[in-house]
Order: structure tokens, then sequence, then C-alpha cells
């Protein structure tokens, strides 16, 4: 149970009687999530999800998160919608942490996406990057390629542990990546982690998005190229060439891509896979034995990394039919 912090009733009714939601009639932890604790919450008003915010998302950060829920609420987006209290507070104290809550996104999340997935994910993408125009904040993406080569000088001891003499490959692919990394593309406010158990269905059709807590401003084509990895990758680590052509086809159905978009999708979804592999390392080393929530396989991403580096034209689809 991914809940780090606990929550007594009478502080729950501390901080509902600050919203217009009514009395809690119940409150339960939610299994999934890794970075903050997450409850059900149910009140006369409905269903919501109260997050209590723990690491990794900084707390000056969290008004930008938060007014961007709001903006792509207001624009039509699916996702889970924040809750003003009576004075219009969005951010909220919960035990001396910052805690929000959210509307409660219908739908489901799909642990094994097929073909079909894939072409409404890349809809729902395309859709979120139209719904972000005008929105006035900015945030800087901090994992971004210029990111990579100063977080690796740190885990070089970490990559040799778990294979040996992965730090002179992936120093090797750092220095292709910085090399090659396009710049100019067309950018705004992307998902940056637009993975299946972030993105929810109905009848088989694009319902919403969650976890916007990695939104940053980059270019729209990293944020499919960070889709192609996480969505496009068989279990026995091939590509699925198809399935990537239904993403991208889903995705241009809604906002066609530019010619440099497509011609930077092969070093994008590289260096996509990089940004996952060090992120996942890091944390790797760093969670403590018997933490509540065991870390995410580095040695995924390493051989996602290793499938890009073979067939650097991977996905270099062409232009649309």
């Amino acid at each position: 149970m991914a809940v780090y912090t606990d929550i007594t009733d009478e502080e729950l009714a501390k901080l509902l009687a600050d919203f217009d939601l009514g009395e809690a009639l119940s409150l339960k932890g939610v299994a999934e999530g890794i970075e903050n604790s997450n409850f059900l919450l149910e009140t006369p008003a409905g269903r919501y999800v109260l997050t209590i915010y723990e690491k990794r998302v900084k707390a000056d950060e969290l008004p930008f998160f938060l007014e961007l829920l709001k903006w792509l609420a207001e624009h039509g987006y699916p996702s889970a919608t924040p809750v003003a209290d009576r004075e219009g507070r969005l951010l909220k104290t919960v035990r001396g942490k910052p805690a929000a809550i959210v509307s409660f996104l219908q739908g489901m999340s799909v642990r094994r996406p097929g073909v079909a997935h894939c072409r409404e994910a890349g809809r729902g993408l395309a859709e979120l990057h139209l719904a972000q125009q005008g929105f006035p904040m900015r945030r800087e993406n901090d994992l971004g390629q210029a990111a990579w080569a100063p977080m690796f000088a740190r885990l070089k001891d970490e990559a040799d542990a778990l294979k040996p003499g992965l730090a002179k490959v992936i120093d090797a692919d750092l220095a292709s990546l910085a090399a090659r990394w396009p710049r100019g593309l067309p950018h705004g406010v992307i998902h940056a982690d637009f993975f299946p158990d972030n993105v929810f269905f109905t009848a088989g059709r694009f319902a919403g998005a969650i976890d916007f807590y990695f939104a940053c401003n980059d270019a729209f084509a990293y944020d499919i190229a960070v889709a192609l990895n996480a969505w496009c990758f068989e279990a026995d680590g091939s590509f699925n060439i198809t399935a990537a052509r239904a993403m991208v086809a889903g995705y241009e159905a809604v906002r066609p891509l530019s010619t440099a978009e497509r011609d930077a999708l092969p070093v994008l979804a590289h260096g996509a896979a990089m940004r996952f592999f060090l992120t996942r390392l890091a944390d790797w080393r760093a969670t403590p034995a018997g933490a509540l929530v065991k870390p995410k396989d580095p040695l995924e991403y390493e051989r996602k990394l290793a499938v890009h580096r073979s067939s650097p034209d991977l996905v270099l689809f062409g232009a649309p039919a």
C-alpha cells in the first residue's frame, strides 16, 4: 500500500471543513503510485482522490501542476480536476505536508495495451497538446537531455554493478544523444510520463489521463517518444512497430506532425529511454530494504536503449499515407 502518511478522522474532518463537499463517508488508501500518499475519498458530493505529497514533487512546483489540471479541465480535457476550498485555494496542508483534493476520474488503465489502445492513447496525447495551448505558467524539464550526463556521473558505479561494462556504453549513448539532440521543435506543456497506468479507457476509448507531476515545457514530439517506449515494447523486449504506427496515426488524426518532428522521433525515443533508465537506476540503489514500494527495474529500459542503439531508424515512419 503506497500510503506513507496516514490521516486521522479528526484531521480529515478539519480538512473537509474548508470545502463544500460534506463530511467524509469513507477514506481508503490507494495502492497505486510510488511518489505520494493517495486516498480514495467519498463524500455526499461524490468521489475524490486526496493526495498528500511526499517526495520528488517540490512544494513550490505544486501550483504549476494544480493550475495545469484546472486549465485542462476548463478547456475540455478529461483529467482529474483540483477542487478549490471556499477561499479558492487548491493547495492545502496535512501534517505539515502539502495536499490536494481532485475529482475522481472514471475509466480503467490497461496492463497489456493492444494496437487499438495505442491508437487511442495517441489521440489522447494529441488532445492534451492542443488543450494546453495558452496555459500561462511554465516549468522547465529538469529531467531533460541537459540533465542526463550530470545525473549519470553520480551513477556509474551503480550501472557497472547492475551490468559489468554498462557505464562505458551509457557514456557513449549520452555523447551521441548530446550531439544529435534536436532543437527548435514545436513545444509547449507535455505530460512527460504518459505510461499505460496513467491513461484511462472506457469501452476501449480514451477516457482521460492522470499523474501530471512530471509535466513540463518541452517538445511535443518528445512526449510521443516517451509514450512509444512505454506502450509499444512487448514483454519479450521486442518493439511492436504496428502498435507504434497506430499510436502516431492516432496522434496525427488530431495534431499532424511536422516533417522535423517525424524525423526527430528516433533520437527522441532513444533519449526518452535514457531518461527513464537513469531515474530508475537512481531509485534502484537509493530505495532502502523494506520500502513500501519496490523500485522499477532499470534493466527494462537498458534493454530498450539497446534496441534503439542497434536500430537507430526504428521509429522513423516517414510521411503519413
